[in-house]
């Protein structure tokens, strides 16, 4: 038999003081940075693509030559082929810059909020929605992980 704990553990519980406004306005916080974090992942996603497309372009170029097309093959690998995607960038350049930029402030400053405003504790909206939603008593609508075999 497995034993449930009824309710959020502590690390999900509201602390003492803390007002819904500022729960919500964390929740607002969280959700913004989750967002960042979706545009950060599609950049490195635009890092990869436009990387292998110049690895595609090498084969092209190595294809066009085979073929017999020299000034077709030159015009790509000297136009193209390891071209900056913006004046003076590769794409890993572009990563860099946003994470040093936007994404490291943006994370510090999320985290900084969360441990003054909320002792540290992460995602108390999302907690207090769950204990809002769930069905208590049911099994597939714990509060919580198991705490083991009684």
């Amino acid at each position: 038999m497995h034993t449930y704990e009824d309710g959020p553990d502590r690390d999900h519980r509201r602390p003492e003081g803390v007002s819904g406004d500022t729960v919500e306005a964390l929740g607002a916080l969280s959700k913004a940075l989750e967002t960042t974090e979706r545009a950060r992942g599609h950049l490195y996603g635009f890092h990869q693509l436009t990387g292998t497309a110049d690895f595609e372009l090498g084969e092209a170029v190595t294809l066009l030559r085979r073929a017999g097309h020299e000034e077709w093959a030159d015009k790509v690998e000297t136009e193209i082929l390891g071209r900056n995607v913006i004046p003076g960038h590769w794409t890993f350049q572009i990563v860099e810059a946003y994470d040093r930029t936007y994404y490291e402030s943006f994370k510090r400053l999320a985290r900084a909020a969360v441990d003054e405003l909320a002792e540290g504790r992460d995602h108390l909206y999302e907690a207090e929605l769950k204990e809002t939603r769930r069905t208590a008593g049911h099994p597939d609508h714990t509060a919580r992980p198991e705490t083991g075999e009684t």
